[in-house]
């Protein structure tokens, strides 16, 4: 491996903060405020709008959607600290919703956990290993 090769770690770590955290988050937040009732129900459309957008910041490049006035904000938002502040805020009402009247399917909440200990796992592994 030579001095600018990347290694497999920080490959994995870009590609789950780009592409698989927030296409899980946004796929069990559906799935919260599809089978969630009351306050969990609503808790977790926010973090379901804001995958979205982070979905979105990650595609727009390549599907040429970068005029929109929409991307700027939302790229220099993900580039703060890696983008690792806007993926743990857009989880925070999701894992909000895990202490809500009216939530089902705790299978939800025990996979975000693991979401969310994974990213940080490979945050911390890339910086300090």
């Amino acid at each position: 491996m030579s001095l600018f090769e990347p290694t497999p770690l920080l490959l994995s770590f870009i590609l789950l903060k780009s592409f698989g955290y927030p296409a899980v988050l946004a796929l069990l937040s559906l799935l919260r405020a599809l089978v969630a009732r009351g306050p969990a129900q609503l808790a977790a459309l926010p973090s379901l709008l804001m995958a979205a957008l982070v979905l979105y910041a990650g595609l727009a490049p390549a599907l040429q959607l970068t005029q929109n006035p929409l991307y700027p904000p939302l790229s220099h938002a993900l580039a703060l600290s890696q983008g690792l502040p806007a993926l743990l805020i857009a989880s925070a009402p999701l894992a909000l919703s895990a202490f809500l009247g009216g939530r089902r399917w705790r299978w939800i909440d025990a996979l975000h956990l693991l979401l969310v200990l994974a990213l940080l796992g490979l945050w911390l592994a890339t910086h300090y290993i």
